[in-house]
């Protein structure tokens, strides 16, 4: 409910990024729910500022896919869908195919050390129960690989694809019993990596992002 937001002020971003970040944390916590209109000039009067960066806020919403616009109906939080899902992870397998041939044969021993790194770091984030912390790490760890592919072309389409999936990833990440596989295929494709074994990463990437297909799918299942 939009009575629970409180705008979060921080002198470092622009008033946009401030709002964006403060309706982002209402629809993942729950405070707005799927399908609830977003009134501009509702949420306006409720943080106190003027209907522009909640404008623009609502499209960066929409690029991460938590809101929609209806014609004739304005902007509402977006509903977590099976198709939507699936169509979001078709994309990220093709592209995580790619980015790992590309980094298997261009990672460096620098990049493979990062990498090391943001695998504990990955693990030590699962003991906080923190789910935001956790989901960072893991975007860290899977960006490590990313840059290692050395096109930045593909680098820029797997950003967007990464806003896109942060829903889903977050929804995942809730059930701490995926934690023990989630380390485990994170270290198999660390492994793989370090032999420059394509076809390994590339099946253990692809189980990876299958077992979030199916966790995500079963709450959405619930949700309806």
């Amino acid at each position: 409910m939009t009575d629970q937001l409180e705008l979060n002020m921080n002198a470092c971003l622009p008033l946009r990024d401030v709002v964006f970040r403060t309706l982002r944390e209402g629809i993942l916590k729950g405070e707005l729910k799927p399908g609830e209109r977003l009134m501009e000039l509702q949420l306006a009067s409720r943080l106190g500022v003027s209907r522009t960066p909640i404008r623009e806020a609502i499209r960066m919403l929409e690029l991460e896919g938590l809101a929609v616009t209806i014609p004739r109906r304005g902007a509402m939080v977006a509903k977590m869908t099976e198709k939507d899902m699936e169509d979001v992870l078709q994309i990220r397998r093709c592209l995580d195919d790619l980015a790992v041939r590309l980094s298997c044969e261009k990672m460096t021993q620098e990049q493979l050390k990062a990498l090391y790194l943001a695998l504990k770091k990955f693990e030590e984030s699962t003991r906080s129960r923190d789910v935001k912390q956790i989901a960072q790490a893991d975007v860290e760890f899977h960006d490590t690989i990313y840059k290692a592919a050395d096109n930045p072309k593909l680098l820029t389409l797997l950003n967007n694809l990464r806003e896109q999936m942060y829903r889903y990833r977050l929804e995942y990440l809730k059930d701490v019993s995926v934690y023990p596989e989630l380390i485990a295929e994170h270290q198999e494709i660390y492994d793989g990596l370090a032999r420059k074994d394509k076809e390994q990463v590339i099946r253990i990437t692809n189980k990876h992002i299958m077992n979030q297909a199916i966790v995500v799918k079963n709450i959405i299942r619930e949700q309806e």
